[in-house]
């Protein structure tokens, strides 16, 4: 059986930085989930199907949580002390703030536009590669030993946090166009 006590990178044999191979990571998930599946342990004692249903949970979190980048680096600032306040603290750098306010308000002028389709689409680019620049920030504060490097990638997560809200938000515009059609 598993080690329940182990970390998310520990499970997954992975060493605990913020870039991960998901090949990697979702080869390992597919091996993880043959052994633990609780259909195989059908036939077994009530503790056989008890370890076997709390691995396949763990192993599903864990797969969840390293695939995300956000969820990722929160898990990875978790293991090195760092404590992450939930919606209480975000970033407080002024340029950033101000460049999510005129995404926000693009985002609602591109539902009356009139090519609303391709204006969201080009959005979505812009905001996919603004998380894309702060993931890789992420990872050279993640794998620096520099002193303040933790502190500067949870204000990195915040900011990824923000992103990635932005980025759900499109989505869900996105969606309603598509319903429209």
């Amino acid at each position: 059986m598993l080690d329940l006590s182990s970390n998310y990178f520990e499970l997954f044999g992975l060493p605990q930085t913020y870039q991960i191979d998901n090949a990697a990571l979702a080869e390992r998930y597919r091996e993880l989930q043959r052994v633990i599946h609780p259909d195989r342990f059908a036939h077994g004692s009530d503790q056989e199907k008890r370890l076997s249903m709390q691995g396949a949970a763990l192993i599903n979190e864990a797969f969840q949580t390293l695939r995300d980048p956000v969820s990722r680096a929160r898990y990875l600032l978790s293991l090195h002390g760092v404590e992450i306040e939930g919606g209480s603290r975000t970033t407080q750098d002024p340029a950033f703030l101000m460049e999510q306010m005129e995404l926000r308000e693009e985002l609602d002028a591109t539902r009356e536009a009139t090519d609303a389709p391709v204006v969201l689409d080009r959005l979505i680019g812009r905001i996919d590669a603004q998380m894309r620049g702060l993931v890789a920030k992420l990872a050279v504060q993640m794998d620096s030993h520099s002193p303040g490097h933790l502190e500067e990638a949870r204000e990195l997560l915040y900011k990824m946090q923000f992103t990635h809200k932005l980025r759900q938000e499109a989505e869900s515009l996105e969606a309603q166009l598509d319903e429209a059609l």
